[in-house]
């Protein structure tokens, strides 16, 4: 979890936006794509800030794929001391490129499918849990049930 931030909606990580109230989910996954690690974020909060808190608590694994929303050289800094290489497609608006493999890039799908695959549970899809902890909860015993049992 993010730092505590003292009551309200944002400490139980729900915001507002276009669509009604939002919550982001981020998850970190082994190489056979389970999910290890899940961290829960306002839906308007940047991507590349919150995944500085799922960075501390990979291990080396060899390769991290990651989706635009996530390219930051901050971010590609903290990856990269962890002895991990970053395969994250560079914005349009870059004006250093980075190396960046679309063929390796082929394999995040199976990480649409992981999410996908939690998102069939209707009490993940439309967070039914007002708080915080209870819906990390909900989530983690649905991924133990779905990829670990």
């Amino acid at each position: 979890m993010l730092p505590t931030v003292k009551g309200g909606g944002r400490a139980q990580t729900i915001s507002r936006s276009r669509g009604g109230r939002t919550t982001k989910i981020h998850a970190l996954s082994d190489a056979d794509c389970r999910p290890v690690t899940f961290l829960l974020t306002p839906g308007n909060m940047a991507d590349c800030t919150a995944a500085e808190a799922l960075i501390e608590q990979m291990t080396a694994t060899g390769l991290l794929h990651a989706d635009k929303s996530y390219d930051s050289d901050r971010l590609r800094r903290q990856i990269e001391t962890c002895g991990v290489a970053p395969n994250i497609p560079p914005k349009r608006n870059r004006r250093w490129k980075s190396s960046f493999s679309p063929f390796l890039y082929r394999d995040r799908n199976a990480i649409e499918r992981m999410f996908s695959r939690l998102m069939n549970f209707r009490r993940i899809a439309t967070r039914y849990e007002k708080l915080a902890q209870n819906f990390l909860t909900a989530l983690q015993l649905t991924a133990t049930v779905c990829y670990w049992l």
